[in-house]
C-alpha cells in the first residue's frame, strides 16, 4: 500500500482555519492553534446567538406593543387577553408591526379587545 503524504492536506486545513480567523487580533489571526480554538469557539458563540436573537426579537415586539397599546389606554396584558377572548390569532410580530406602520388598525384591534373582555376587567382599580 502507498504511503499517504500529508503535507497537501494539512495546508489545506490548516489554510482553511487562518482564512476563518482573519480579521481576529493578535495572535488569533496568525498562529494556527490559537486560530482554531478562537474560531471554534466563535462557531460557539454564533449558534448561540441565533437562538437568542429570536427571543430578543420577541422581547422587542412585546416593549412595541405594550407601547402602542398603553397609547390605546390599555396594557400589553389586556390586550392579550381580549385577542385570546375574541379569538383573534395574531403573532406578536404582526401585532409590533401594526403599532408602528398602521396605527389606526391597530386601535381597531384594541377596540375589539376592550369589547371581548369582560367588562369587571375593563374598569380601572380603586385604592381601597
Amino acid at each position: 500500500m502507498a504511503r499517504v503524504k500529508r503535507a497537501v492536506n494539512a495546508h489545506k486545513k490548516r489554510r482553511a482555519i487562518l482564512e476563518a480567523a482573519k480579521g481576529y487580533r493578535g495572535q488569533r489571526s496568525r498562529l494556527y492553534r490559537k486560530a482554531k480554538e478562537q474560531v471554534t469557539h466563535s462557531l460557539v458563540y454564533n449558534y448561540n446567538d441565533r437562538k437568542k436573537r429570536k427571543g430578543d426579537f420577541r422581547q422587542l415586539w412585546i416593549q412595541r406593543i405594550n407601547a402602542a397599546a398603553r397609547e390605546n389606554g390599555m396594557t400589553y396584558n389586556r390586550l392579550i387577553q381580549g385577542l385570546k377572548a375574541a379569538n383573534i390569532e395574531v403573532d406578536r410580530k404582526i401585532l409590533a408591526e401594526l403599532a408602528v406602520n398602521d396605527t389606526n388598525a391597530f386601535a381597531a384591534l384594541v377596540e375589539v379587545a376592550q369589547k371581548a373582555l369582560p367588562s369587571d376587567v375593563n374598569a380601572p382599580k380603586t385604592a381601597a
